[in-house]
């Protein structure tokens, strides 16, 4: 399986922010955090920490949280992705500190500076460097870079730059359904019942571009594996060891699985009912995770060293 890189479509982000009056950047959110976060209590036996949203987003049955991924630096700044079932996928970017957190639309540009919603799931994002990368299920993943971030009225828009897919698609091409970063390379992983692969892919990135190595012709070639587990939602890969949360329906809570690949463990009751994308933060040994449910929509943190 390889992938193919799309053009750079900074051209578009430029006539785009040409039209907004300039781009505004990551900082500009960080400093305009217009909702609250607030410190709770999750189910499950793992959680150590734990957040919820303000009370409009905790229950609104159009947009579902599904990614997570921490800031590459030492700030305590987590970015969550969501999708909404009638179209349409965002950015929720958090400060932890200040327990406050902005939502940043998903948009494709075009040449004309207009923009229309980048419809995918979003099941699983990863923050490297300026780059965040998101999962696209079928369609590969998209690639946008943080400093593109632009404002239109009262919105934030975050435009992407490339797209990683195949050029044609097959019925056994690898679901991206949910990412992580491990060092120099972005996992990806598929979500699939006890009847679908269920893959884990890597994919090398350039040490010095931060993006996926490309050869001569712009494509990408994975590395592809069977280590998954059913009902998988996310992986996070920590000196080779796996671990990846599955969820047990809206009621349910979710597992952790760990482990040397590919033998893993189940620890039953770990998270809370639907956790999706799971994320490793080396600045303090944190596994992160967000779940998915109306009125059980949770940020956790779990001690990774719990699993070991």
């Amino acid at each position: 399986m390889h992938l193919r890189r799309s053009r750079d479509l900074s051209p578009e982000i430029d006539a785009l922010a040409q039209r907004a009056g300039g781009r505004v950047g990551l900082p500009t959110v960080l400093g305009d955090l217009d909702r609250r976060l607030r410190r709770t209590w999750a189910p499950g036996l793992a959680v150590r920490r734990a957040w919820t949203w303000s009370a409009a987003d905790r229950r609104d049955p159009a947009w579902w949280p599904q990614g997570i991924s921490p800031s590459p630096g030492p700030e305590r700044v987590l970015a969550v992705s969501w999708y909404a079932a009638s179209g349409g996928s965002r950015l929720s970017l958090l400060d932890l500190d200040a327990r406050r957190y902005r939502h940043v639309t998903l948009v494709r540009p075009d040449r004309d500076g207009n923009h229309v919603p980048l419809q995918i799931h979003a099941g699983g994002i990863a923050w490297h460097g300026p780059w965040l990368h998101l999962a696209a299920t079928r369609g590969g993943f998209w690639s946008c870079h943080v400093d593109d971030v632009v404002r239109v009225a009262d919105d934030y828009l975050l435009p992407v730059r490339f797209r990683h897919s195949a050029p044609e698609r097959r019925d056994d091409d690898v679901r991206f359904s949910f990412l992580t970063i491990d060092g120099e390379e972005l996992v990806a992983g598929e979500y699939g019942g006890r009847k679908q692969s269920r893959r884990l892919a890597r994919v090398a990135l350039d040490p010095e571009t931060l993006l996926p190595v490309t050869d001569g012709e712009d494509q990408v070639v994975p590395v592809v594996t069977d280590h998954g587990v059913v009902r998988a939602q996310g992986v996070a890969r920590v000196d080779g060891r796996l671990y990846l949360t599955a969820s047990h329906g809206p009621w349910g809570l979710g597992s952790v699985w760990a482990g040397d690949s590919p033998d893993l463990h189940e620890h039953r009751w770990a998270a809370p009912m639907g956790p999706e994308d799971l994320a490793y933060d080396e600045h303090g040994d944190w596994l992160w995770t967000v779940t998915e449910h109306p009125r059980r929509r949770w940020v956790i943190a779990m001690r990774r060293s719990s699993f070991d």
